[in-house]
């Protein structure tokens, strides 16, 4: 095995001693909104990862959809992610924000006052949402954006990014899947729109591309991610005929924009079906800069992938969560610890910042 998994690269302008990337998880621990001492501990026991990628953050107020999610739109909350940042790079890491906006997926009781749920048409997402107050909830039928909406969670994201840089983060990851608000553009499953944010490829990929575009220009393309996943099916995301052409004219359309990484998921070892091999090359081929692999990785495979050409890191995610210490015990070849899996989304430190190295 050539151990391409353990020597240094580069996403853009992040340098990584490693091509182990922390992958982004939901973890719920967020009081009010803002991080604190809590996700500082978290993630900086975690810091020997190449780069850390955070759980999904919401870039305004409308993002806000799941119980005690953060945020990077207020002081507070920006305040509370500094003192992240300034752990995680006393440890050596490095780390960047990932910018996720709810979208249709939401309820108002995990939302701030006067926050609205929002959605590309007035489609509902299937299934309940978990509230702290009131348990599982039905997810109600969201407001169609306007083009003000549109316009403003736009800028939302580039503020968003500009409001990361201030809370010392290295980079941001625009979060393009897994059925969130960008995604929900692009997925017709979500989006019903006859304007020119819906219907034809060109115009499903306009939100993406838009939202690309003001972060790349608010912080600059080298500091700038996304993450996107062909073929997922969460949140109510249905892969159709034109999805192989979709996401290569947003390869294309990203890779113009010169961004750091694409970070593609495959999410077949979740149920989702496989993303296929055309897909993958094509993506490799429009977006023509780094790829960040992710989907159920173990090391071999992760070292293969590297070695073959596929991608330039590779993402691990639950592995991280009972294994603080993942890539020096990837390294070693030691037994990984079993997470608990009860603790992933509750509050506190249980099944979070209490596991010892292994």
């Amino acid at each position: 095995m050539s151990e391409l998994l353990f020597t240094p690269t580069h996403l853009g302008a992040v340098q990584l001693k490693n091509r182990v990337v922390m992958a982004p998880m939901t973890r719920c621990r967020a009081i009010d909104t803002a991080p604190g001492a809590l996700e500082a501990a978290y993630y900086s026991q975690r810091a020997s990862a190449g780069l850390i990628i955070t759980e999904g953050t919401a870039p305004d107020a409308d993002g806000l959809g799941y119980a005690r999610q953060p945020g990077i739109f207020t002081e507070a909350q920006i305040l509370g992610w500094k003192q992240v940042t300034d752990a995680v790079h006393a440890a050596g890491g490095r780390i960047a924000l990932q910018l996720m906006h709810g979208g249709r997926v939401a309820h108002p009781l995990n939302m701030v006052p006067g926050a609205r749920i929002l959605g590309p048409s007035a489609v509902a997402a299937p299934g309940q949402q978990y509230t702290d107050a009131q348990g599982p909830q039905d997810i109600p039928v969201p407001e169609a954006m306007t083009e003000a909406d549109i316009e403003a969670a736009i800028a939302g994201f580039a503020q968003a990014a500009r409001n990361a840089m201030t809370a010392g983060f290295d980079a941001v990851e625009l979060h393009g899947a897994n059925g969130y608000l960008i995604e929900q553009f692009l997925n017709t499953a979500a989006n019903q729109r006859t304007d020119q944010w819906g219907g034809s490829i060109e115009n499903r990929a306009r939100f993406a591309l838009r939202v690309a575009k003001a972060t790349v220009a608010a912080i600059g393309s080298d500091r700038v991610g996304i993450r996107l996943s062909p073929y997922g099916v969460f949140n109510g995301s249905v892969p159709d005929a034109e999805t192989d052409a979709l996401y290569s004219y947003l390869a294309k359309g990203l890779g113009n924009l010169g961004l750091a990484w694409l970070h593609q998921v495959d999410h077949v070892s979740m149920g989702a079906p496989a993303v296929p091999e055309s897909m993958r090359y094509a993506l490799r081929e429009g977006f023509g800069g780094p790829i960040l692999l992710s989907g159920g990785y173990d090391k071999a495979r992760a070292d293969a992938d590297l070695v073959e050409g596929k991608g330039q890191a590779v993402a691990f995610g639950r592995p991280f969560i009972a294994n603080p210490n993942l890539v020096e015990a990837l390294q070693d070849d030691r037994e990984l610890r079993q997470p608990d899996y009860s603790a992933f989304y509750t509050p506190g430190a249980k099944g979070y910042s209490d596991y010892p190295p292994v």
